[in-house]
């Protein structure tokens, strides 16, 4: 694809907006390591809302989704639809929590509801495991996608299009990362979400328009499936796989059904993964702690899982039905996605597309090198090195941090042999973690070692699989069989553990207690014990909400599918669940945020957090 002057142009000034968010925010975001990792909690829920969403929009979304679409039909999608169920959890379960706690990173929360040297030891490994070794992982397989891209888009070599992302676009987004810290993250991410919305839109519609509109796209999907007379015309437009065809169908572009149950029933409760962690976390959880208030902070959460589910994928499913249309028989269905822009987008939007791109690549790097940053400041040089530092000295450290994380992500990226090796990894090294982040919040009797166990296990279990190979089907059926495996070890070795081990001391369970005050059910010992706080029992209305908030999203997301692909009946009807459900939702949290909150303990914070 060749570019005019006038793409350049587009280009450039993309790159002049995001500088000078960095620079406009230079002086509030270096005051101090709070204005700079959580920018002095006082960001409004729509900003941190939509930064999220821009923060999981990366560039390799839309050529992943593309290539799920491609092998596997629209249902391919519940790899990731089914993470709704963590995100809606956290909303009604986590965000205040979160938020009350008042902490700066979520790794922090080791010390806050352990004690002593494993817990020590816990929040240590957590923030170079987390902050370190899986967030290059992540970095590097959003720069591998973005290498592709910018070889199409450049007329390159991977080898140039590599060194164009590793000693140009990634020292450029850390730059403006290490400048404006979180709060020129978000207001770029607002600006970048806004462009890269409007790009992927649009090659959805010239791309429709170049199979002949909807009408034909849809007819001419048949065609595109290979002969078989088990396969019905249109199953690939599907949003569920096909129970007839057994558990582990081994149709080339078919979800199988054990995958699908694996998705709903396990991963979105067993498995940490960035953006999606049961129970919040990562950078989800860093939003939360900017907010204004809990309000802010459930309202933002809310948002974004509304944003993310609900209106964003539709342009890139349309996209990848187009691709399937146009290019059948494509050895890497991921290029379909790039094919449909280079070839059918006009001229004059190409550098607009390019710049949408760079900002989808963006956000996501910028975030995790803040993020990443956090981590490896707060919880590790601060908590273990150096704790009587200035606030100016822990900001310059985590500028200098910023750029090793670009270092470490461009070394990773040059390593990884593809996007999905990527994701594979991080999904499969986490398996089965996910309840015991969960439970830590509502149950008294979770410790360190129920962290630390489930974490190890996990490891080594998912390492043990992937060299010796002891299951056989598809890439989708290998996963469901992995990931069964995994989280079934692991979740048995974690409650072993937790049983094996003494509980944390009843003067770290109750001052957790006062201060964060969960559902009284799961701690009533320590509730007789801490008899000056008012019972929280709110776990019941939670869960109710939690279903109505899935209801919801669902509904929304599956009745604009539905009229789009030429079923208004069903969508209109769906559609107007959804509405009734959103309704019924913001009457209840007009009450759910106006009870009056108990009396912190804000006094007994520094205990927990002097480190």
């Amino acid at each position: 694809m060749r570019l005019t002057w006038l793409d350049w142009s587009a280009i450039l000034g993309y790159f002049a907006i995001t500088i000078f968010m960095g620079l406009y925010f230079r002086r509030r975001s270096g005051s101090s390591m709070e204005e700079y990792f959580v920018s002095g909690r006082t960001v409004s829920w729509w900003l941190a809302g939509t930064s999220m969403v821009a923060t999981t929009f990366s560039a390799d979304t839309p050529l992943l989704v593309t290539g799920i679409v491609y092998k596997q039909g629209i249902a391919g999608n519940w790899l990731w639809w089914s993470f709704l169920l963590s995100g809606m959890m956290t909303v009604f379960l986590f965000a205040r929590l979160w938020r009350r706690s008042g902490l700066l990173t979520d790794v922090q929360f080791a010390e806050m509801r352990y004690s002593g040297k494993p817990a020590a030891f816990l929040r240590g490994f957590r923030a170079v495991y987390i902050g370190l070794l899986m967030n290059c992982l992540i970095l590097g397989w959003v720069t591998k996608a973005m290498v592709s891209i910018v070889a199409v888009v450049m007329g390159v070599n991977e080898r140039a299009a590599l060194a164009i992302c590793i000693f140009v676009v990634i020292p450029f987004t850390g730059l403006y990362v290490a400048i404006g810290g979180l709060w020129g993250v978000l207001w770029t991410d607002l600006f970048q979400f806004i462009l890269k919305m409007g790009v992927v839109t649009a090659v959805a519609y010239y791309g429709i328009s170049a199979v002949g509109g909807m009408h034909a796209l849809i007819a001419k999907l048949g065609l595109a499936l290979p002969p078989d007379p088990k396969l019905a015309h249109g199953d690939i437009l599907k949003f569920f796989p096909d129970f007839s065809q057994g558990l582990t169908s081994q149709a080339w572009w078919t979800l199988p059904v054990i995958t699908l149950l694996v998705f709903l029933g396990l991963q979105w409760w067993a498995f940490w993964y960035p953006g999606a962690e049961p129970g919040g976390g990562g950078y989800i959880a860093q939003r939360i702690f900017s907010a204004k208030d809990e309000r802010q902070g459930l309202l933002a959460v809310l948002w974004f899982n509304i944003a993310h589910y609900a209106i964003r994928p539709w342009p890139w499913i349309l996209t990848a039905l187009c691709a399937i249309v146009m290019y059948p028989h494509l050895g890497h269905p991921e290029e379909g996605y790039m094919l449909v822009l280079v070839q059918h987008l006009p001229a004059s939007l190409r550098g607009l597309a390019v710049a949408g791109f760079l900002a989808a690549f963006m956000s996501t790097i910028a975030t995790q090198l803040n993020w990443g940053a956090s981590y490896l400041v707060a919880d590790f040089y601060k908590r273990f090195f150096k704790q009587d530092g200035s606030q100016q000295h822990y900001v310059r450290v985590s500028r200098i941090v910023t750029v090793i994380l670009v270092v470490c992500a461009a070394i990773v990226a040059a390593q990884l042999t593809s996007i999905e090796a990527g994701w594979q990894w991080v999904l499969e090294l986490s398996a089965g973690t996910g309840a015991v982040y969960l439970l830590r919040w509502y149950w008294w009797r979770i410790n360190a070692w129920s962290e630390i166990s489930a974490m190890a296990v996990a490891l080594v279990v998912a390492l043990g699989i992937r060299f010796t190979q002891p299951f056989q089907g598809n890439d989708a059926v290998l996963f469901a069989k992995t990931a069964g495996t995994t989280t079934a070890i692991t979740t048995l070795a974690w409650i072993i553990a937790t049983y094996a081990t003494r509980p944390e001391t009843q003067e770290v369970l109750v001052r957790f207690y006062r201060h964060v005050r969960p559902d009284v059910r799961g701690w009533k010992h320590i509730a007789s014990i801490a008899g000056d706080v008012r019972p929280t029992r709110d776990l019941g209305r939670n869960l109710g909400l939690w279903i109505l908030g899935c209801t919801m999203v669902y509904s929304f997301l599956f009745g604009s599918g539905y009229a789009i692909l030429g079923r208004p009946v069903r969508g209109t009807v769906l559609l107007v669940i959804g509405i009734v459900c959103l309704f019924i939702m913001l009457r209840q949290l007009k009450s759910f945020v106006a009870e009056p909150e108990p009396a912190s303990s804000a006094a007994e914070a520094p205990a927990f957090m002097s480190h």
